[in-house]
């Protein structure tokens, strides 16, 4: 299964350009995937909450389940790569990660010209741009809402073989 992320600076608008893609991916008939990447750390359940507080016990993994969703909280000693986080998705055509600008996946950047010119990434890592001026850079360049186009391009790129191999 394909997997792109999605780079560039803070602030430039990679999470709006996510949500785009991602609605016009489902739109689309696509299942995807995403993975936020936090170098920080987060905390995703609320103190008090019955889950918080069996973590808090001790619990090395915590899973919260419903009808419609679940959520598996568990301690790591590492972070995990991405290949081994994506393995847990499930059956998606495609995952999108916002965030790894150091890891080995196809990347789409994303740039504003008021936050700054000066790209993350080489030519040769990037398979699109997505940025509201011109950049000299031999790779397909898209404005910043057009979603469309970036879809058409990861469709070329990758998932028309996975519509044609569930033929």
């Amino acid at each position: 299964m394909p997997i792109i992320s999605v780079v560039g600076r803070s602030g430039v608008g990679k999470t709006t350009a996510l949500e785009r893609i991602i609605r016009e991916l489902k739109r689309r008939g696509y299942r995807v995937g995403t993975v936020k990447h936090d170098t920080h750390g987060f905390e995703v359940d609320r103190p008090g909450k019955d889950s918080w507080r069996h973590a808090q016990a001790g619990s090395d993994a915590v899973v919260i389940s419903g009808p419609r969703q679940m959520a598996l909280i568990r301690r790591l000693e590492r972070e995990m790569p991405l290949d081994e986080v994506v393995r847990l998705m499930g059956d998606v055509d495609l995952v999108l990660t916002e965030g790894y600008k150091q890891g080995d996946k196809p990347k789409i950047e994303v740039t504003r010209q008021e936050c700054g010119t000066e790209l993350l990434c080489r030519a040769e890592e990037l398979i699109g741009l997505m940025a509201d001026y011109a950049v000299n850079m031999p790779v397909p360049q898209f404005a910043l809402d057009d979603a469309a186009g970036v879809v058409d391009l990861l469709e070329n790129l990758y998932l028309n073989r996975t519509k044609e191999e569930k033929r």
